[in-house]
């Protein structure tokens, strides 16, 4: 039997490399990629706790509402990519050091 506990270690798990990767990334897609990893842990977390608490459906509930969030998030940050790139020439996000050129 799975217990709170590993689902509650896989979240902490998610979250630390979420918070690793947007930290040391210098990528702007690895940085975004990192937002999403955490997103997922706290999800992971959501999902365990409605499962092992009888309060009903409310973390499902907050889970979908954060998968709706994080797929709005990943279309307008890509899309910001790609109009940076297409300015800059660089995902870089150590180089990118104006919001005009």
């Amino acid at each position: 039997m799975i217990t709170l506990e590993v689902f509650l270690t896989i979240g902490a798990l998610l979250f630390v490399f979420g918070i690793l990767a947007v930290v040391t990334k210098r990528n702007a897609i690895g940085v975004l990629m990192g937002v999403e990893l955490i997103l997922n842990a706290a999800n992971v977390n959501f999902i365990a706790f409605s499962f092992f608490t009888d309060t009903g459906i409310d973390g499902i509930m907050i889970a979908l509402f954060i998968f709706v969030i994080a797929v709005a998030e990943a279309a307008v940050a890509l899309a910001i990519v790609l109009n940076i790139f297409r300015n800059m020439q660089t995902i870089n996000v150590d180089e990118i050091d104006s919001l005009k050129k």
